[in-house]
């Protein structure tokens, strides 16, 4: 026994699971995914709904607001039996629906008659309601805000029925009457109410700026026994004056709601922007609050008081201190506070987030330890314009107006996402970025600087690079190639300049950021050289261009997961086979879908999206892992930006910009002929090879696909040397030698129309060329040829066309075909600064989540063996990638 008992003593104590900073909702109440926001009201469907409550394993939801949001539905959801629809936080969801995160379906409706029903101005009745906005419950009794009724409606049970009769009406003498008052019993506009644990009722009064409260409700009309805001039941200075009072602990201006742990009372003061908290149950009338939050003491009343609660953030271009649009201690129009006895969660409206207080403040002007609904304390990307993809996020919402708890789910109220949202403490919270493009990864800014001129000694030349100085003095016998090498040891020296990576190529220095993303965007770098220099520096811009968000995920993509203890194996399987959903003993959870995995390891997950996503653009993800020991950890959802396409381009490891995966495209020379314009009966549109020339003369109705087909058809019948197709992409013309190997290299192409013709043909090779091993990788030793077309391996591409095609993109399991496909976003490429033909792009048959870019690579290339290439849809660019190239009329520059 003792032994055992020491044992026990060095167990390690697991971390409580806590919430953290910019995770997203693990699950959604209201809509079909996380972004849809269907104004059609339904038994599902919820529309602007503001209030929100849990007791007795049932959530109640207000479906009304008061911030001009819509639709108002003027009613109350009851979902009963929630441990039957909320997964606990270790379990594998149910599958087999689009979004199994996607939860609830009410049982009860008041204030309707059913589910579709939404009427609102009515005579007041014992079971109507008019824009009631907040709801509570102890499990036993219900309490409604009927705000524009100017009562509060009282179930004594919860109903089973819809549209079920109040017993009770606080606030008027009977369900008939609505007249606002000012006196005990009187209610003017109430957005808040609370049910104690001992039955007692709590309403904010927002109209008369105050917090009642009742006791147990017994009776119409009941007075109440309690005031806090004012000194006393018929004061309201607001009530006949437009100027504001003072700020103190004692006044209230709109208060919209009031809750407690049975230990405090906290208020959400929203005309003020802060949160009152007394640190007992307040006995006398206009007791004095004990702790203000939002502001830093209890005579500050505005929004977002950044000079008086926040920390500096630098100066302003005058010289004076600058402060940052919100911060962790500052407010601006709250509207819920609630504390589980530990901790403290406000709803900070105006800010569009949710604040977190690890331990419930003792002091003014407390810090909070976590924001949900931001990425930072300083951010918000609602109105900051900081989340261009939209505020309908897994992870975002729109003026939170309420929330609820059930000891481990905090449920908030998305009013003008009309929605509830879900959030749910992990084991662990991943990178919010985590979930990235497995072949990019990062994409990374880009500059480059050109040495050109005459190399002359003692010409001083500077590259800056924000504000640091790199210097070079030519020395003598320097060629412009030992100027640039000698510039780009400079900015590598001693462990590199903190922003770039600088490589040379000949006389170009390429500049990369080190920043990945568009942070690398705003890196600034310029040149200078001293008077009379022959040698000249010019730069391809003010600042490093090209980064870009490998976090924004196309339906469809494979993925990488980051983190740190993801996994406790490392296993893979080849995406030339049926993936798993299960891998290493780990799962991954998008939108609650198990989502086949491709390899695990401790610090990467690789998994793919679902092309079902793209319904959406957001979805949350979640790692499930099984570890060795037989315990499960989850981790915290993070949001995942989804966007119709954002192309990856897999290249091999090292520093970017890394080497692509590039294949060598054909064992038989090839060439290309482009046919545009527009097809006009009667012109003749001949290609010729080898001198032999084939003609298509156009008919009434055809299209450039008939001239394509027609001119391909003629080659293929009569042409011994040559044979064409189709390519994969716009009315293109290939050709191919017969014969295999270079003895097909060098045969003559070109292209001619008639006079006066409307269509065109272009030859975008003079000869065909480049034969090599079919599939062979692209490398130093076997570097691609100008003119050669070459293929390169992407992901990210999006859906693809045809339908057929479409169909056929299944999650997991390798494409089958058709084998002629192309994505529904045009797919466009440069490499070494030139456009590259893209004569084919598609999913590729026999690999999951794969597609194949076919580039042809333009015939003036010179011999570059960093020649960069990306290939873009629409303002989506893939990361950079090399190919090597080696231009046979170019001399070889020496090492």
């Amino acid at each position: 026994m003792k032994r055992f008992l020491s044992i026990l003593l060095f167990l390690p104590v697991l971390p409580a699971q806590e919430l953290s900073t910019g995770q997203a909702a693990r699950l959604v109440i209201g809509q079909p995914n996380y972004t849809e926001q269907d104004p059609i009201s339904t038994q599902q469907r919820m529309g602007s709904a503001a209030g929100v409550a849990y007791a007795g394993n049932t959530l109640f939801v207000a479906d009304s607001n008061r911030l001009g949001a819509t639709p108002n539905n003027n009613r109350i959801l009851i979902y009963r039996n929630v441990s039957g629809f909320i997964p606990g936080i270790y379990e594998e969801p149910p599958q087999g629906t689009r979004c199994p995160a996607c939860v609830g379906v009410p049982n009860v409706v008041l204030g309707q008659k059913d589910f579709v029903a939404s009427e609102g101005v009515r005579p007041p009745t014992q079971d109507n309601l008019r824009n009631p906005v907040a709801v509570a419950s102890n499990g036993t009794m219900i309490a409604v805000a009927d705000t524009e009724n100017n009562r509060i409606m009282i179930w004594r049970s919860i109903p089973s029925t819809n549209m079920a009769p109040a017993d009770l009406v606080i606030g008027q003498k009977d369900f008939a009457s609505v007249v606002p008052s000012l006196t005990a019993s009187g209610l003017r506009g109430p957005q808040g109410v609370w049910i104690d644990s001992t039955g007692g009722l709590w309403v904010a009064d927002t109209g008369n700026n105050r917090i009642l409260y009742y006791g147990v409700p017994t009776q119409n009309g009941q007075d109440a026994k309690l005031v806090l805001g004012q000194p006393d039941f018929t004061t309201n200075p607001l009530g006949i004056s437009a100027t504001l009072p003072e700020v103190t602990p004692r006044n209230m201006l709109s208060p919209v709601s009031v809750t407690t742990d049975g230990v405090r009372l906290f208020v959400a003061d929203l005309g003020f922007s802060r949160v009152l908290i007394w640190n007992s149950i307040p006995s006398r009338n206009g007791e004095a609050a004990d702790v203000v939050i939002g502001q830093k003491d209890f005579t500050g009343g505005f929004s977002n008081s950044v000079i008086d609660v926040c920390d500096s953030n630098g100066t302003d271009s005058l010289g004076d201190p600058a402060y940052p649009p919100r911060c962790s201690r500052s407010l601006s129009y709250p509207r819920f506070a609630l504390s589980d006895g530990r901790r403290l969660f406000v709803a900070d409206g105006g800010n569009d987030r949710i604040l977190m207080f690890s331990v419930i403040p003792r002091r003014n002007m407390a810090a909070a330890d976590v924001v949900l609904g931001q990425p930072s304390m300083e951010l918000n990307q609602a109105s900051d314009g900081s989340n261009p993809l939209g505020v309908s996020a897994s992870d975002s919402f729109r003026s939170p107006t309420s929330l609820a708890f059930d000891g481990t789910n905090l449920y908030a109220a998305d009013v003008f996402n009309r929605r509830v949202l879900v959030y749910t403490p992990g084991d662990y919270a991943l990178p919010l970025t985590a979930v990235r493009n497995a072949a990019s990864l990062e994409v990374f800014a880009v500059g480059a600087v050109t040495v050109g001129g005459t190399a002359k000694e003692k010409d001083e030349l500077t590259i800056t690079i924000e504000d640091r100085d790199y210097v070079y003095i030519v020395a003598p016998n320097d060629t412009l190639t030992d100027v640039a090498r000698n510039l780009a040891n400079q900015i590598n020296a001693n462990g590199g300049d903190p922003d770039v990576l600088a490589l040379q190529n000949n006389t170009v220095i390429r500049l990369t950021a080190k920043k990945g993303g568009e942070l690398g965007n705003a890196i600034a770098y310029s040149t200078k050289t001293s008077p009379n220099a022959t040698t000249t520096l010019s730069t391809a811009g003010a600042n490093l261009a090209g980064g870009q968000n490998a976090a924004n995920i196309a339906p469809f993509t494979m993925v990488s997961i980051l983190g740190d203890n993801l996994a406790d194996t490392t296993e893979s399987r080849d995406l030339t086979s049926t993936l798993p959903t299960e891998l290493g003993g780990v799962q991954v959870f998008v939108d609650g879908t198990a989502v086949p995995l491709q390899s695990v390891s401790p610090t990467r997950v690789n998994a793919q999206i679902p092309i079902d996503v793209a319904d959406g653009n957001s979805s949350a993800a979640v790692v499930r892992t099984k570890r060795k020991d037989g315990r499960v950890t989850v981790s915290s959802a993070i949001g995942v930006p989804i966007i119709g396409q954002n192309p990856g381009v897999y290249a091999q490891a090292g520093n970017e910009p890394r080497q692509a995966l590039a294949l060598h495209y054909s064992a038989n020379a090839t060439g290309t002929i482009s046919v545009d314009g527009t097809a006009q009966a009667g012109d003749r549109a001949t290609v010729i090879i080898e001198g032999r020339e084939y003609t298509y003369s156009v008919q009434e109705a055809d299209t450039l696909v008939n001239v394509m087909n027609g001119l391909i058809e003629l080659i293929n019948e009569k042409d011994p040397s040559v044979e064409a197709f189709r390519s994969g992409s716009f009315t293109r013309i290939r050709l191919r030698a017969r014969v295999p190997g270079p003895e097909g290299n060098g045969i003559p192409i070109s292209a001619k129309v008639s006079d006066g013709a409307a269509v065109i043909l272009t030859a975008t090779n003079t000869e065909l060329c480049c034969a090599n091993e079919a599939g062979a990788p692209v490398t130093v030793d076997n570097p691609a040829l100008p003119g050669e077309t070459i293929v390169v391996l992407a992901t990210g591409l999006g859906a693809v066309k045809p339908e057929t095609a479409r169909m056929a993109m299944t999650n997991g399991v390798p494409y089958a075909g058709p084998e002629l496909n192309e994505p529904v976003e045009f797919v466009s490429s440069l490499a070494g600064g030139k456009t590259a033909n893209v004569l084919f792009a598609g999913l590729r048959v026999g690999a999951v989540g794969t597609y194949e870019v076919h580039l042809e690579l333009n015939a003036d290339l010179p011999t570059d063996p960093l020649t960069q290439v990306t290939i873009a849809q629409s303002f989506q660019v893939s990361n950079i990638v090399t190919v090597p190239v080696v231009n046979p009329k170019d001399q070889v520059p020496q090492p």
